[in-house]
């Protein structure tokens, strides 16, 4: 039994052409799942539940060489920025699985064995030579840029002939894999930590904090304290998880909060930049520019 059928049980109903839809007495929404093959699997939930859930993980024998790809906030309309989650086996194989009581993601499994097969991991980089060892736990999240949220929309959206739908979805599903290993190949650590679920834990919460004042700079000191972490460790793993330093990182965050802003229409450009902690708007406009493209004032009006 896989978990979309164990999901079906649970909720007292039955999978339809590879779709379970969500009792209304339950919640709402759907869980659709695709295996293409021995190698690659995709599963696509978009739903609200009354009530969290815990079920036994039906699959866990099932994942042991499998790498998986959760792509997360790509369906609400929330401000959280769309990103990807990509794990080794040892950092996926929970006995049992939380259902959240809002969910919206793609999971893609993919076999590492399988990847490894496509590459010279030679002539790689060591994250994703790490990642496609598969012999570590490793975590890394990438942010998702415009074109990797088409092929996203296509898989959610397109129409496609029955006849043609699984192979349609497995070349998309193995784009997406692949554009992602060309991101992760860009990153330039030469040493990679295993991760503990502790270490991530905190990595994380040093991040929404940071996020929750993007008014105010951090200070590496200040959340390394604050993370029971040396600051060359903080350093460290945040970059390995997020492929990018803290401040850059937060600048970048920072700025696309700026836009969002701007985009709204409710805010003059000198009151977004006062109200993200810039005192200099010229400060403001020129690191703006940096991220986004554009000046302030014309991203405003276009």
């Amino acid at each position: 039994m896989n978990v979309l059928h164990t999901l079906a049980h649970l909720f007292g109903t039955t999978v339809k052409n590879r779709r379970l839809d969500i009792p209304e007495q339950f919640g709402k929404g759907y869980v659709t799942r695709f295996v293409f093959n021995e190698h690659i699997r995709m599963m696509i939930m978009n739903y609200e539940l009354k009530e969290n859930l815990v079920i036994e993980n039906p699959e866990i024998n099932a994942s042991r060489s499998m790498i998986l790809f959760k792509f997360q906030h790509i369906f609400d309309e929330t401000e959280k920025q769309p990103s990807v989650l990509i794990t080794t086996t040892s950092m996926n194989t929970d006995t049992v699985i939380p259902i959240h009581t809002n969910t919206s993601t793609i999971n893609i499994e993919v076999d590492s064995n399988y990847l490894k097969s496509l590459f010279d991991l030679s002539a790689k980089s060591p994250v994703l030579e790490g990642l496609l060892q598969n012999t570590q736990p490793l975590l890394f999240e990438q942010m998702i840029y415009p074109s990797l949220q088409d092929i996203v929309n296509e898989i959610v959206s397109q129409s496609v002939a029955e006849s043609f739908k699984m192979f349609f979805l497995r070349i998309k599903a193995e784009e997406l894999v692949c554009r992602l290993l060309m991101e992760l190949e860009k990153r330039d650590e030469k040493h990679l930590y295993a991760l503990n679920s502790r270490d991530i834990a905190t990595i994380y919460k040093i991040r929404e904090e940071m996020l929750e004042h993007l008014d105010t700079p951090p200070v590496i000191n200040d959340l390394a304290l604050a993370a029971n972490m040396s600051p060359t460790k903080l350093k460290s793993l945040f970059k390995q998880i997020f492929g990018n330093s803290i401040f850059s990182y937060y600048q970048e965050c920072r700025m696309k909060k700026a836009a969002l802003l701007l985009k709204e229409g409710n805010l003059s450009v000198s009151d977004v930049g006062y109200q993200l902690g810039f005192t200099n708007l010229s400060h403001f406009s020129r690191v703006f520019q940096e991220h986004i493209g554009m000046k302030p004032k014309q991203y405003s009006r276009s």
